[in-house]
């Protein structure tokens, strides 16, 4: 790891683990402010569903990144990278640490690591393969993805929908498949960066997904998704939590159903958050319970 002057400290982990609060209290000692990590939080229309911080807490420590866009713009990891480091940049100005909080693993990449330079790819034939994909769903993208790209199929991601709808858009448009464009060669940034990886054993964890759920139905999670059902189709709106709801409001599932299946797609979700974050041996993992966090994660300095 570089010693630079500045430094980032990542606070990552599964949905629902408490990075906010830790990563608040870590950015009051550092009197810094936090660069949110959320690939659903920048939206304004979506506060409930996403877990967003209360206005209590935005208020507690500036936050850059959150309310930013509208849910009808679809930001990339490309798109990150580039903001993220402009964040810094503006931060570094008066402060020399900056804290970063998040569950988007591709977005955390971006900013530590840099992305690949890649070709354009064709409008026409995302929506094309978009449209397609909602109509015949999952095994049609496998298998698609089998017969165009079957080096993608051979070592990309083929348990996920949003990276196979990529490769098949670039291989449709380029005529090559993605992975001949992933290098893996980091670029380097002019900041130290901390990786912190929060956990609690999974009974815990369910149990507070669980509760969340709960709680934002409480808090009128019914009505926000309500609102946004005529934007439904978004990209942005493909996402757990709104697409269950969007779903009983079609008449598919009851209430109760649906809101069982949102506790089960987040569960499913932080076991796939977890599992990405557990690759990238740089993080240092820390109970999210531990009283003493805030200490250990200055001392991991």
């Amino acid at each position: 790891m570089n010693s630079f002057v500045n430094t980032v400290y990542i606070i990552a982990g599964p949905t629902a683990v408490g990075k906010t609060r830790i990563a608040i209290d870590l950015a009051k000692r550092l009197h810094t402010s936090i660069i949110s990590a959320d690939s659903r939080q920048c939206y304004q229309e979506m506060s409930i569903g996403t877990a967003k911080p209360t206005q209590q807490e935005l208020q507690e420590v500036h936050h850059y990144f959150i309310d930013e866009f509208s849910v009808t713009q679809s930001l990339t990891a490309a798109d990150y990278e580039k903001l993220s480091l402009g964040y810094l940049e503006g931060i570094f100005k008066t402060n020399s640490a900056a804290v970063v909080c998040g569950g988007t693993g591709m977005y955390i990449q971006a900013l530590c690591n840099g992305l690949d330079e890649m070709p354009e790819t064709d409008k026409e034939i995302a929506e094309g393969i978009d449209r397609q994909y909602k109509e015949k769903g999952m095994e049609w993208l496998q298998q698609t993805i089998k017969k165009e790209d079957p080096v993608f199929y051979e070592k990309g991601e083929i348990q996920n929908p949003a990276r196979m709808m990529r490769a098949l858009i670039f291989m449709r448009s380029t005529g090559e498949s993605i992975i001949n464009y992933r290098t893996g060669v980091k670029k380097q940034r002019p900041f130290t960066i901390i990786k912190i990886g929060l956990e609690l054993s999974r009974d815990i964890l369910y149990e507070r997904i669980n509760k969340r759920v709960d709680m934002m139905v409480q808090e009128g999670l019914l009505d926000e998704v309500k609102r946004l059902y005529p934007l439904k189709q978004l990209k942005n709106l493909q996402t757990v939590g709104y697409s269950e709801l969007f779903e009983y409001m079609d008449g598919k599932y009851s209430l109760e159903d649906a809101l069982l299946k949102i506790k089960q797609h987040t569960r499913n979700y932080a076991k796939r958050q977890m599992t990405w974050f557990k690759n990238d041996k740089q993080t240092t993992w820390l109970r999210a319970d531990d009283e003493k966090i805030v200490d250990k994660i200055l001392l991991s300095k």
